[in-house]
């Protein structure tokens, strides 16, 4: 665990955000990962990187190789699976995400877990989150249209920590709306633009921050949007060069890209 990771959990235990047997087991872990170990002195085999449970395998090692932990893809996933992940998860301090819950999988994870964190609109289903706030994310709708691929992106940041600077229903149709706003953004370290139809909101947005901006396309128009095709290739070609493309309806693609920048950017500052 580096420095300013333990100064971080350190103030989220003063604040009384994190739990004292979680900051001890965190702390305890960190140190038993940092302890050069010989085969004099300790034989015993390496902790294994993944658990296997009844019909899957689970990244148990992700968050220390890539920063957070595995997220679930809901979709064709038992109730029973999904609460099993989060169970093993939990035994290893991990924080836990499901994406793609429909209602009624919602509610039977909900009646399973009841501390969990239920959005419909943005069909997600979280562990609330024990992390303090860091980091500055705008997330960026152009109609309400939109909305539930940007409440996936939302509910991704809070899982990760971050609570967005949210704007939404800032369209091209009346590009003043987001002139009026985007001084809420200017010291953003990233931001999120969610838009269907033609697409042209990422390149607007892109051409008033200098900074990083994710432009997911939404399935949202008529008939020659092609579901969001439309969309994707308008943002592929946008002209203002700090726009970057995940794919259609994947908020939670970009807001996880969207978190692992910030997070850098944090830690750059620190």
């Amino acid at each position: 665990m580096k420095r300013h990771e333990l100064e971080r959990l350190a103030k989220a235990y003063r604040a009384g955000k994190v739990p004292l047997a979680s900051f001890c087991a965190q702390v305890l872990q960190a140190t038993e990962e940092s302890t050069e170990k010989t085969p004099v002195e300790d034989s015993t085999p390496e902790k294994p990187a993944s658990a296997i449970l009844v019909d899957t395998t689970l990244d148990i090692s992700r968050a220390q190789r890539c920063g957070f932990p595995e997220v679930v893809y809901g979709e064709g996933k038992s109730v029973e699976t999904i609460v099993r992940i989060f169970e093993k998860q939990r035994e290893h301090g991990d924080s836990s995400l499901a994406t793609r819950i429909d209602a009624d999988k919602g509610a039977a994870l909900k009646a399973a877990i009841p501390e969990g964190i239920y959005h419909e609109l943005g069909r997600t289903f979280r562990l609330p989150n024990e992390v303090p706030s860091w980091g500055k994310v705008g997330l960026v709708t152009a109609g309400t249209s939109d909305l539930p691929v940007a409440e996936e992106a939302r509910e991704t940041l809070r899982w990760m920590g971050i609570e967005p600077v949210f704007i939404q229903d800032v369209g091209v149709a009346g590009p003043h709306r987001f002139a009026e706003q985007a001084g809420k953004l200017r010291d953003a370290d990233v931001v999120i633009v969610v838009a269907g139809m033609e697409g042209a909101l990422p390149s607007v947005v892109g051409g008033y921050l200098a900074c990083p901006v994710i432009a997911v396309p939404t399935s949202v128009g008529y008939g020659a949007s092609f579901q969001g095709v439309a969309a994707l290739l308008g943002m592929l070609n946008s002209c203002a060069s700090n726009v970057t493309v995940v794919n259609i309806d994947a908020g939670f693609k970009g807001a996880y890209l969207a978190g692992l920048i910030s997070r850098r950017v944090q830690q750059a500052v620190q």
